[in-house]
C-alpha cells in the first residue's frame, strides 16, 4: 500500500496540530501501530515547530509558508518538512541543545524517535529540509483494508 500527501502551510503555530492530526488519521486508517504513529507524530510536531519558528524571513514579500509531505510506502514512512528560512548554520556551528535545555531539543527528539534523519539545505531558493524515516509496524485489522 502507498499513500502520500503534501500540505502547504502558513508559518503559524495553529498549523502544527493540523499536520499532526492529518498524519495520525492517515496512519490510523492505514493500520499503522499506534506507538509508531505516536513517535512519528511527535517528530513531525518538532519539525513543524522548527519551521514555524525559524523557517522564514520577516522581510516584506518573503515566504511565510512551509511544506509538509508524508509518504507511507510499503514498510516505511518518510516525512519531509521544508521551509524557506535562512537555513541551518554551517555544520561546525550547529550543536544540539543539552538534554536539560528548555529550547533546541527538537532535532535530537526527531533523531531518537525515527530510524534515519537528514537535515540539509533546500535546493534552489534556500531554506531547510528536515526529512526522517521510520519502519512501520501494523495492527491486525487496518480500517482502510476492511472498509
Amino acid at each position: 500500500m502507498s499513500i502520500w500527501w503534501s500540505l502547504h502551510l502558513r508559518r503559524e503555530a495553529a498549523s502544527v496540530p493540523l499536520a499532526r492530526r492529518l498524519l495520525i488519521g492517515t496512519m490510523e486508517t492505514a493500520g499503522v501501530d499506534p506507538d509508531i504513529s505516536y513517535d512519528l507524530s511527535v517528530a513531525l510536531t518538532e519539525a513543524c515547530a522548527n519551521a514555524v519558528e525559524h523557517g522564514g524571513d520577516a522581510a516584506p514579500g518573503a515566504s511565510q509558508a512551509y511544506r509538509v509531505t508524508a509518504y507511507l510506502d510499503g514498510e516505511k514512512c518518510r516525512i519531509e518538512v521544508a521551509d524557506s528560512g535562512p537555513g541551518l548554520p554551517p555544520a561546525q556551528d550547529f550543536r544540539p541543545a543539552r538534554a536539560d535545555a528548555e529550547h533546541g531539543r527538537g532535532l535530537c527528539l526527531i533523531q531518537e524517535l525515527t530510524d534515519h534523519v537528514r537535515i540539509g539545505a533546500k535546493p534552489g531558493r534556500g531554506g531547510t529540509v528536515v526529512s526522517f524515516d521510520k519502519i512501520l509496524k501494523w495492527t491486525k485489522d487496518p480500517s482502510l483494508l476492511t472498509a
